[in-house]
Parts: C-alpha cells; structure tokens; sequence
C-alpha cells in the first residue's frame, strides 16, 4: 500500500475513533439515567452506532475542510506554487505556525492526501 493511502486511511481512522470515543461518553451518560441495559444489545442501536460514527466522519470532515478553506483565505496555508527547497514537493501545501485552527487544516491536508509542511518544525 502506498504510503499516502495508509496515512489518507489513519486519519480516517482517527476521526472514527474521536466519533466512537464521543458516542461512547454518551452511551455512559445514558446508562446513568433508568435505562434497560438488555436494548444496548439489539441490531438497531448497532446500526444506530454505526450511522453515527459515519455521520461524525462526515461532520469531521466538514469542518476540517472549513478550517483549511479559513487557512487559504487568511493566508495562514499557501500552496507552493514552484519549490525553492529540494525537499519541499511541488504541490504542498505551507501552514504557518501561528494558524489559530491549524491542527484541523493538518487533519484536512491528511484526509485528502495533499502534501504539507509545517514550517518552523
């Protein structure tokens, strides 16, 4: 496998786990309140989970990109138009040290498979 696509599959990966841990937290919230423990094992909350972690992926994903097109317009993520720097490939993406939503645009650049520098790392 290529390595784009096991690091494209990670932060799948990640953002499934986040949505799974979340879930989680309210699942334990709920079983706080009068609740029959028995219906936690039926096909329909299975599926129900499953809904829910696609639709946070999908919500993950959302945002992400939300916060990469702020970075664009913001100027805190430019796109390497010719590479100066031998180690730099042609098409990544900057982002800049100070971008408030950084870890997000990262997480963007991940789940694409665009390549990036973190300049000042």
């Amino acid at each position: 496998m290529k390595p784009v696509t096991v690091d494209i599959l990670r932060a799948h990966l990640l953002a499934a786990s986040l949505t799974a841990m979340g879930a989680g937290a309210v699942v334990c919230a709920a079983l706080v309140l009068p609740v029959q423990q028995s219906g936690f094992g039926s096909m329909s909350v299975r599926l129900c989970a499953i809904a829910v972690i696609i639709g946070g992926v999908i919500a993950v994903r959302e945002f992400a990109q939300a916060a990469f097109k702020f970075a664009i317009e913001r100027r805190y993520a430019l796109r390497a138009r010719q590479s100066t720097l031998p180690a730099w490939p042609t098409s990544a993406v900057a982002v800049a040290s100070d971008c408030p939503r950084r870890w997000l645009v990262t997480l963007h650049l991940r789940l694409t498979g665009t390549p990036f520098v973190l300049p000042g790392h």
